[in-house]
């Protein structure tokens, strides 16, 4: 893949004039906070702009106005410009892959997982702990202002894809980043509560029973998390509500890797891997079809719950 420079993406934003924007399915804090942070500022600059994703957003995402915005349908628009946000491929926007890839206009892609190969005509992808990081730089180097809004935004992806500036991949450039959108004024104490002090009872009858089933392998480097579809039903919990629980098995002295398995559908799983840093979970889900970082990646795997668990600690087994 060509990196397009940081002089090029500012270019083509400000050619754009109608433009889509659109994250992942299954939207985290990065992916809604990067999103709606650039069409926010693509809107102030007097452009017409829309964030898309494929599923609702989560509703503890929901104390932040701009998170009603976010629309399900792509509207019946001419646009000139795509831009995808926190996508490590295509497929990772569901339904609009298909739209993005067929969009005879122009496409941006701004990214900050290992695995993206550059999908766009113009890629903007450097690892970095969050999309929330590069979208700043753009963002300044664009000349676009920082309202509270925007950087409250941006300051949730930061906090959320970081571990909450906890992961080894946090840099000098991050707590800069930090610095300057809590300048802005960035609501850390807002976003700190919402996102880590407080949950629905839902969650945390779920959260008891998932973990309670954790299974440990390969002499207890790996602890592996189940969540089925009995396991929503039981809880009246929805399947967003997991997210953060493959967090929970890395903190038990000696697991070097945590495995969260979500049934989608019988039969299919949803992967989310987590490592310490000894472990390149990217390449374990890059083995079958998935990807993300060499810390945080995920796949989807089909078969029995037993064979699934099996062909993932094998792979982890692989790269340990």
């Amino acid at each position: 893949m060509i990196n397009s420079g940081l002089t090029e993406i500012v270019k083509q934003l400000d050619k754009s004039k109608i433009v889509a924007v659109f994250c992942h399915a299954r939207p985290d804090g990065d992916a809604l906070g990067a999103g709606l942070a650039l069409t926010a500022a693509l809107n102030n600059a007097g452009k017409s702009a829309v964030m898309c994703c494929e599923d609702a957003v989560p509703e503890k995402f929901m104390f932040m106005p701009a998170m009603k915005s976010v629309s399900r349908v792509l509207p019946k628009t001419k646009f000139d410009t795509f831009i995808s946000i926190d996508c490590a491929d295509a497929a990772r926007m569901g339904a609009f892959g298909e739209d993005f890839s067929a969009f005879g206009g122009t496409t941006v892609n701004i990214d900050h997982h290992i695995s993206n190969k550059g999908f766009a005509k113009y890629n903007y992808v450097y690892e970095c702990p969050a999309s929330c990081e590069l979208l700043t730089e753009v963002l300044t180097a664009a000349g676009y202002e920082i309202t509270r809004e925007i950087a409250d935004l941006l300051m949730l992806g930061l906090i959320t894809d970081s571990g909450n500036f906890t992961h080894c991949d946090v840099s000098e450039k991050t707590f800069k980043t930090a610095a300057l959108l809590r300048s802005k004024g960035a609501d850390v104490n807002a976003i700190n509560y919402n996102m880590y002090s407080r949950q629905p009872k839902e969650r945390a009858v779920l959260c008891g029973r998932v973990m309670n089933g954790m299974r440990f392998a390969l002499e207890d480097k790996l602890a592996v998390i189940v969540t089925t579809q009995e396991d929503l039903a039981a809880t009246g919990a929805d399947k967003s509500l997991t997210e953060g629980f493959v967090d929970f098995p890395l903190t038990v002295d000696g697991v070097e890797v945590s495995v969260s398995m979500m049934e989608v559908k019988k039969r299919l799983y949803k992967i989310s891997l987590r490592s310490k840093g000894t472990v390149n979970v990217n390449a374990v889900a890059s083995k079958f079809g998935g990807g993300g970082h060499i810390l945080a990646s995920g796949c989807m795997l089909s078969g029995e719950l037993e064979e699934v668990i099996e062909k993932i600690t094998y792979a982890v087994y692989q790269n340990l």
